[in-house]
């Protein structure tokens, strides 16, 4: 499965129903504090269930919604990539379709409340039967949904398997079904193990920090090394592997500790017949601690999280550019999203460059997606338009989730996306906008009842003249003849209040 969207509300600074839709490369942009990472920390809680980095807490419910007496967290993610059927047990087989428990988009939607920050409740939103005779078929056992067929003689040509029966009532009922959307409760009935069978359909969720701690045992760069442990220790070939291991000294033990019991029967029977051997079951070894110090060391075993900055993000970039490549040669089945804040931090530009084409890489391999967030222009300018998605607020101080759509901006470009999201202002923006305006032949409209300044111009023959132009014009001229030193150099504020002037113009066009 991936993930198709997630929907916040009441978490931090998300109070009403916010949906940010998600792709295989989905790069969050926006000014700071505006709720990117809150997304990646919320998809942490949802997929890691406070195992993963962040822990849930009641300082995470939103103000607002505190005020009001609102205190449950609502995080909700939306799939795609479904499996075709979900196996109850060895002879029971079913379909979500087949269940009703695809919301009105057809899509899996699983809700995770979390009321007054506590243990989560888990929900499947669906469009589900409400006619009063099928409105509770999976909460039903076998003998009340042998109770309904009868009843009402309906043909099913399995009467021992629940999801047969549930099928044949509802299309018995398929023109009165009364279907609509609810949200089923997975601790209850049928549901219960449908969810736990599709939790191992679940992607791996890794969330890297751009402010992690920095211990010994806990690195930024070590984390990448755990995540490879993980990912390795998933194999299906090292799982068996490490059973048959497992059960070799598990034989061994039992050997010895009959062999030592055999002993001591001989001199204290009584003493023998008490004792029992404790061994853990197989399945609960955490074979991923045996490997918990993993690590990378540089000069004179100095490890790597102690070295600069700089040094500990190429390590991490490197790690998925080594990642992309693997994946796409292996095409690995379970799906993994990787979720990283600020990816450029301590990177030069050259580096963020290069981080952001391993990322697209990356995020081509089967069942992979990644997830950014970024205050970096450069990372935003080696992207496409589809990859962004644009976090702001409304005139209420509601969050805005925006899909950057070419068409909606002023001017397609993707200086315009860094100018709305970090309030970027450049030269290359303002010749953008100029450009534009001058291709569509609005130039001259532009420049009426604008104020005037003087420049001085320089002619070929080397006299000067003093004009009097509009500000953008001045600062268009002095970007593109920088050799005329006869003017005032133009400030940022300047800059500024010319693209807030052009961007007007273009948007007032539109």
């Amino acid at each position: 499965m991936k993930l198709k969207s997630i929907i916040l509300k009441n978490f931090r600074g998300y109070f009403q129903p916010t949906t940010i839709n998600i792709d295989d490369l989905t790069v969050l942009v926006g000014k700071n504090d505006i709720g990117k990472s809150t997304v990646l920390e919320a998809l942490d809680i949802f997929f890691n269930e406070g195992k993963g980095i962040i822990k849930l807490d009641k300082e995470d419910i939103n103000k607002t919604a505190l005020g009001g007496g609102d205190t449950e967290i609502v995080i909700s993610v939306v799939f795609c990539g479904l499996p075709e059927e979900v196996i109850l047990d060895v002879t029971n087989k079913t379909k979500l379709a087949d269940e009703f428990l695809l919301n009105s988009n057809g899509d899996f939607e699983v809700i995770k409340k979390y009321p007054n920050a506590g243990k989560e409740k888990v929900f499947i939103r669906a469009l589900h039967p409400q006619n009063e005779i099928c409105c509770d078929l999976l909460l039903k056992k076998n003998a009340d949904l042998k109770k309904i067929v009868k009843d009402n003689d309906i043909n099913c040509e399995n009467l021992t398997v629940n999801a047969v029966l549930r099928k044949a009532i509802w299309d018995h009922f398929n023109g009165n079904l009364n279907a609509k959307e609810i949200e089923i409760d997975v601790s209850k009935g049928e549901t219960k193990s449908i969810w736990d069978q599709l939790q191992t359909f679940l992607p791996q969720y890794s969330l890297f920090q751009s402010d992690r701690k920095n211990s010994d045992g806990d690195s930024e760069v070590q984390d990448p090394m755990k995540e490879a442990v993980k990912q390795i220790l998933g194999n299906d070939g090292i799982i068996a592997s490490l059973q048959e291991v497992a059960q070799k000294v598990e034989e061994h033990l039992n050997e010895v500790v009959a062999s030592t019991l055999e002993k001591l029967r001989e001199m204290n029977s009584d003493i023998a017949d008490s004792l029992t051997p404790v061994i853990p079951p197989r399945e609960s070894l955490k074979w991923v601690d045996v490997f918990r110090n993993v690590s990378i060391c540089g000069d004179q075993d100095i490890p790597i999280n102690k070295r600069g900055s700089g040094v500990k993000r190429l390590v991490l970039l490197n790690f998925f550019r080594a990642e992309a490549e693997r994946r796409l040669k292996t095409g690995n089945s379970r799906s993994i999203i990787y979720a990283i804040e600020e990816p450029e931090t301590s990177q030069h530009t050259k580096h963020q460059k290069v981080l952001i084409k391993a990322f697209i890489e990356l995020s081509k391999a089967d069942n992979t997606q990644v997830l950014l967030t970024t205050h970096s222009s450069n990372v935003v300018k080696g992207l496409e338009f589809d990859n962004l998605r644009l976090i702001s607020i409304d005139d209420d101080g509601h969050k805005l989730i925006l899909n950057v759509d070419v068409n909606s901006l002023p001017y397609p470009s993707l200086n315009e996306v860094n100018y709305t999201a970090f309030g970027e202002i450049s030269d290359e923006y303002h010749n953008e906008l100029f450009g534009f305006i001058e291709s569509e032949a609005w130039l001259d409209d532009y420049k009426l009842d604008k104020e005037r300044k003087a420049y001085n111009k320089i002619f070929r023959n080397g006299d000067i003249r003093e004009e009097q132009v509009t500000l953008t014009e001045y600062i268009r001229h002095q970007i593109h003849h920088p050799e005329n030193n006869h003017n005032p150099k133009f400030c940022e504020i300047n800059l500024s209040d010319s693209i807030g002037l052009m961007r007007s113009y273009i948007q007032g066009k539109n």
